[in-house]
């Protein structure tokens, strides 16, 4: 039986957001009033008890408020001697009397302080943390923790072993989604647990060196499709996420479960291994409802699913384990360049639509089959970026992970105007006709060559007005070389005599939002055997190409990444520059043959300086 772990995660947040519910109707700020402190503790305590009543233990997180308070450390204590709950410390829940007395500010978020602030931060709640319960934790977390706060905590608290890092995509569609109001802006990490490089919290570790020390675990586990289309905070392992993205009938969530059980099927694709996590405050539930939902429907949505990990466990097919238990598990015998992958369906909308995402030292990729396979997604890990973020930096609140694609920040496929959209794809034509991958739908199937994962394509019929081919798509990931292996197979046509070209290309930029970025300095080159063409990037639509090529490839300085592409044989190979209207730039590989026969070739990542 494959394992799934879970890790469920409470923390008894004393001043939850909704006192701000209070203030905007009427009442003064008061962030020591009774009623809300003792409701925030009855609904931390109910739902620890909904934990234990399903035999589920829980990772206590406790706030820094929460210290303060003798009911919230005795319940914690209680818990962790009677159930086997862990007791672990969190950077959610800050601003209390007593974080304003001693830092005089209302920032929420310690991922935006200043370095010299994160470090008194972590001073002060850790040694609180230990006066009162005679240790120093060994799990933490917050929405975000930047690689610089996570390295000075190791080096100062070396007992930490995992922290709860990111937000899965909680980037700008988050932000538009809270009315241009929500500043977590964290795009760009991994979706499961993974081990985090030392220059930058969302890449996995290339080796031991680059190991920050920690396990790193995502703020709730997301829906992989519908968080890439809309906002985060509505499509994850939290019933009340679920609420107020309204993916809900008759005050039934059978979404949850259905969600749920995808993470347990990534097992398929992760040689066994599957994970799935909760964490929550008690500001969610609320007496007062939130959204549109009434108490009543939020506890309802809450016991149900804890019932269902409960019933999981009780038949055997998961593994209730504390933040550092896991710690523990996921380093036994994981080696750096193992990736996680996940092929994903469409479980919200019931489509047939599938997503493959794929994750290791040197990049993340997602590959969409509603698109015929075309990369829609692509962060350039290799570069492992060092973007420290908050007070005094130049990211400030931007935390997210630079992009080479983002189709839906830069249009993909489709574009309104003239110009490109970010996207890999590949285009096959017949004489005057051309068609892009990107608009044929077909499905996708995994399997394992060794240290080979194998994503195949279902083939696709592509019509021309005198004649139809059928080509496949195959993507092959070699753990630990930062290639992907693209082969596009053309199986036959109806017209034997037919000449048909196959045209695999990449049309990329750089950035973290919707915002164009600076592509000055670029540059652009394709190598072949007796002729090498180049230019620095100016916006003047320049293009150029070369026989035989031996590779086309982009430097970009502006986040220290080398992307090419190399063919396996005799092929022609190409560059195109943007302008400003559409700034993006292409790389292209081409080659013709005869009713038949593949194109193969390797688009490979990698650290420029």
């Amino acid at each position: 039986m494959s394992p799934f772990y879970v890790n469920i995660v409470h923390r008894p947040e004393m001043v939850p957001e909704y006192i701000q519910k209070e203030a905007e109707h009427g009442k003064v700020e008061d962030l020591t009033r009774a009623s809300v402190l003792q409701e925030s503790l009855d609904i931390f305590r109910t739902q620890q008890q909904i934990a234990h009543e399903n035999g589920l233990r829980t990772t206590i997180q406790m706030t820094y408020a929460s210290l303060f308070n003798a009911e919230a450390v005795a319940i914690a204590k209680q818990h962790h001697e009677q159930f086997g709950d862990e007791i672990g410390s969190t950077f959610l829940g800050l601003q209390c009397a007593e974080f304003r007395a001693r830092f005089k500010s209302r920032e929420l978020a310690i991922w935006l302080f200043s370095m010299e602030d994160k470090r008194r931060i972590v001073d002060e709640v850790f040694g609180k943390f230990y006066e009162v319960f005679g240790f120093y934790p060994t799990s933490t977390g917050s929405y975000y923790m930047d690689a610089e706060l996570v390295n000075y905590i190791k080096e100062k608290y070396p007992m930490v072993k995992v922290a709860v890092a990111t937000c899965w995509e909680e980037g700008p569609k988050a932000y538009w989604n809270a009315n241009n109001s929500w500043y977590t802006l964290m795009d760009g990490g991994p979706w499961n647990p993974w081990v985090p490089s030392k220059r930058n919290i969302h890449c996995p570790a290339s080796d031991e060196a680059d190991d920050i020390g920690i396990v790193a675990i995502p703020h709730l586990s997301r829906d992989l499709m519908a968080v890439f289309d809309g906002p985060g905070s509505y499509y994850g392992t939290h019933p009340q996420n679920i609420l107020r993205g309204m993916v809900y009938e008759d005050r039934e969530i059978p979404y949850f479960k259905n969600l749920v059980d995808h993470y347990r099927a990534l097992a398929k694709y992760n040689r066994g291994y599957a994970y799935n996590m909760m964490y929550v405050g008690p500001g969610w539930m609320s007496k007062n409802g939130r959204w549109e939902c009434d108490y009543d429907f939020l506890l309802k949505s809450y016991r149900e699913g804890m019932s269902y990990y409960g019933e999981l466990k009780k038949h055997g097919l998961l593994q209730d384990l504390t933040m550092s238990e896991f710690a523990d598990v996921y380093r036994q015998n994981r080696p750096y360049t193992r990736p996680e992958c996940a092929l994903w369906k469409d479980i919200l909308y019931g489509s047939h639509r599938q997503m493959f995402w794929y994750a290791d030292p040197s990049m993340r990729l997602c590959l969409d089959m509603n698109q015929g396979g075309a990369m829609v997604d692509l962060r350039p890990y290799a570069a492992k970026l060092v973007r420290p973020c908050g007070v005094g930096t130049k990211a400030n609140q931007d935390a997210s992970y630079p992009f080479l694609i983002q189709s839906l920040y830069r249009a993909g496929f489709f574009t309104h105007y003239a110009g490109e959209g970010a996207v890999k794809s590949c285009k096959i034509g017949y004489g005057h006709e051309q068609v892009d991958l990107c608009a044929c739908r077909t499905q996708a199937s995994f399997s394992e060559e060794g240290d080979t994962r194998v994503v195949t394509l279902d083939p696709v019929t592509i019509e021309f007005a005198d004649c139809s081919v059928r080509v496949q798509s195959i993507f092959r990931f070699h753990e630990g070389s930062g290639e992907v292996e693209i082969i596009r197979r053309v199986l036959d046509s109806t017209n034997p005599s037919a000449t048909i070209s196959i045209d695999e290309y990449v049309t990329a930029c750089y950035g973290t939002t919707e915002y164009p970025e600076d592509l000055t300095g670029v540059r652009l080159s394709a190598r072949g055997l007796e002729q090498v063409e180049s230019i620095e990037y100016a916006y003047q639509c320049r293009e150029a190409g070369v026989e035989n090529v031996q590779v086309v490839e982009a430097v970009i300085p502006q986040v220290d990444t080398r992307l090419s592409m190399r063919p396996d044989g005799p092929a022609a190979g190409y560059f195109r520059e943007g302008f400003s209207f559409s700034p993006m730039y292409t790389l292209g590989i081409k080659k013709t043959l005869q009713a038949k026969g593949e194109l193969r070739t390797w688009l490979k990542v990698e650290k420029a300086s």
